[in-house]
């Protein structure tokens, strides 16, 4: 695979899709920078990142055969992808906050924003934005946020890093395209972020409420069990955790 690394950039997402714009790219294509000024993560968030101590990075993912109604198992894919690379450098425990943060503990140490577009033969091209904090040992005005170092208390090479969550990534990847969907989101949710426990929720209009995370389901939507005892399926846009 080609792997791009720049000092600088506004946006690893799109420096990569203005590139595959242009020119014909490998699958699996990344781009890594050291530092971004434009960041993005879900709902528009901004992503904060120190100069050379994390590892921010776009992923070029296509040839995925799916209904768009399926789509979702590509935030599967890359969420248990970073799981299972963070596991072999002692993480401890690791977790995926619905949709795809990547959590240690209560702590939120990894983002990914995924931009998907159809192509005429009805594949799927995904760009798959990554920003997770490695090395960073201060987070100011972030308390939910830590990194593998404060975590694991211990420092990290960001090409040791790349290597293995590029490597998962091959692997899951495999697990689409190979019939095996349905382990892919038994894993998913066997990494889950408080499933199965009672959970303050927020939605939309501010007003809180308990409930209990029953699953996520194929679309993508957090069911979500409520005190009167009914299941409600929620959009990211219609509620939030808080924890």
């Amino acid at each position: 695979m080609s792997i791009i690394k720049l000092n600088a950039i506004d946006s690893t997402n799109d420096f990569l899709k203005e590139l595959s714009k242009n020119q014909s790219l490998e699958n699996f294509t990344t781009v890594v920078a050291k530092s971004q000024t434009r960041g993005r993560g879900q709902m528009g968030t901004q992503w904060q990142s120190e100069y050379g101590n994390n590892l921010i990075m776009s992923v070029l993912v296509k040839g995925l055969e799916l209904d768009v109604e399926a789509i979702f198992v590509i935030n599967c894919m890359v969420s248990v992808s970073i799981i299972e690379a963070l596991k072999q450098f002692e993480v401890p425990n690791l977790s995926i906050k619905w949709p795809n943060d990547i959590m240690s503990d209560t702590k939120k140490i990894a983002g990914i924003l995924i931009e998907n577009s159809i192509r005429p033969d009805s594949t799927f091209s995904s760009v798959v934005g990554i920003g997770l904090n490695v090395n960073q040992k201060q987070f100011v005005g972030l308390p939910n946020a830590s990194s593998m170092v404060l975590q694991a208390e211990k420092e990290f090479d960001l090409d040791d890093v790349l290597d293995k969550v590029l490597f998962q990534l091959n692997i899951y990847y495999d697990f689409v395209t190979n019939g095996k969907v349905n382990e892919l989101w038994d894993l998913y949710h066997h990494y889950l972020f408080k499933k199965e426990v009672p959970v303050v929720f927020e939605d939309s209009e501010e007003k809180r409420f308990m409930g209990i995370i029953n699953k996520v389901n194929r679309q993508g939507k957090l069911e979500v069990l409520l005190e009167n005892d009914s299941i409600q399926s929620y959009t990211i846009k219609e509620i939030k955790m808080m924890y």
